[in-house]
């Protein structure tokens, strides 16, 4: 039975998910296995791995978002579950914005960030 659980997310850019997770010094691999409970891997599109023996990975799914992959239960063994995730979805907002702001006709553009941090 596997233990791999698929989240869905609204990450649809991969190479700013890469520089994001690069950001917060996670090292990404493209097209590798994401390695689960009991030796079980599972084929992701960018995977991170961890120390430990369990992985993070996302695969591109039909509506072209990238659904998170993992064996959550082994990763909590080893990392704060939810301060992991918060952090990597904070950090690939923020550098998606930067990127859209980039765009032509909005260079010169005034962009404040305020990150609010949840108390629970």
């Amino acid at each position: 039975m596997s233990h791999f659980s698929t989240l869905r997310s609204k990450l649809t850019d991969a190479e700013i998910l890469k520089a994001s997770l690069a950001d917060l010094g996670l090292v990404s691999h493209v097209d590798a296995d994401v390695r689960g409970m009991c030796g079980q891997k599972v084929r992701a599109d960018i995977v991170v791995t961890l120390t430990g023996d369990y992985d993070l990975g996302w695969v591109r799914n039909q509506q072209g978002s990238f659904d998170l992959i993992a064996d959550l239960w082994g990763v909590a063994k080893n990392h704060n579950l939810a301060n992991l995730m918060s952090s990597i979805n904070q950090k690939y907002a923020i550098n998606k914005t930067l990127a859209e702001v980039k765009q032509p006709g909005l260079q010169n553009a005034k962009v404040n960030f305020m990150v609010q941090q949840s108390v629970g």
